[in-house]
């Protein structure tokens, strides 16, 4: 699925060569995401720079939004590191080389790699994180975010009943976590935790029922299944 390198650029932090060929990737995305085109039409034609801006603001406040795919299953628990490991060695086995700018989890490149796999495997990993991908586009969507509808075309090309509605009723109760007092409260609490993570072995997260392997069925923290799921 070529498309899917086109929506992880539009989901990617706005880059200079991808303004430079909008023209190419307005193109793409008319033949393979007609959905998606009134977005990107809007979306490339913005000033480089208050497209960076806006995406620091979404993308890298809080964990709520964040595109690391882990940070919603794993949180900071153990798996999480194996969890980085199995995924690179998929990675590997298809051919892709990574480099030291990202992790492993991040969805931009976990969808270049759906995008260089079978059909039927890149909508199966689609399908292993759809729960995930309706949490993040559900929180966009509550936020105003344009992108929202990124996350919903993903959600089709997966083939679930899941979609940003989904987690309405409960991405509507959650406290913002990109709020300068809430940032702050998260800065203090994490300086705690790393005192507490030298004097103790033990976790005690309640993520650990969340602990799965990610090549399976993924059900990430907050996430209510129940809305819908793969056909």
């Amino acid at each position: 699925m070529q498309i899917l390198k086109i929506i992880a650029l539009l989901i990617e932090y706005p880059d200079e060569l991808l303004w430079e060929n909008r023209d190419e990737a307005l193109s793409l995305v008319e033949q393979d995401a007609p959905m998606l085109l009134p977005f990107a039409q809007q979306h490339l034609s913005a000033p480089l720079l208050d497209k960076q801006a806006e995406w620091c603001e979404v993308f890298e406040r809080g964990r709520a939004t964040s595109l690391l795919l882990f940070e919603h299953v794993h949180a900071e628990s153990r798996d999480r590191g194996q969890a980085m490991v199995d995924l690179m060695s998929q990675y590997e086995k298809a051919g892709l080389q990574l480099d030291c700018r990202e992790l492993p989890d991040y969805l931009p490149l976990y969808l270049e790699y759906l995008s260089i796999v079978t059909d039927e495997e890149a909508r199966e990993g689609l399908q292993n994180v759809a729960p995930i991908l309706a949490l993040i586009g559900g929180r966009l969507k509550q936020r105003g975010v344009a992108q929202y509808q990124l996350f919903d075309a993903l959600l089709t090309l997966a083939g679930t009943r899941l979609t940003s509605d989904s987690v309405a009723k409960q991405v509507s109760g959650e406290k913002r976590d990109d709020t300068r007092q809430a940032l702050d409260a998260v800065w203090e609490e994490e300086q705690v935790k790393f005192i507490e993570d030298n004097a103790t072995s033990c976790d005690s997260s309640p993520m650990q029922q969340y602990q799965r392997r990610f090549s399976q069925d993924v059900a990430p923290q907050y996430v209510d299944v129940s809305a819908g799921g793969p056909k």
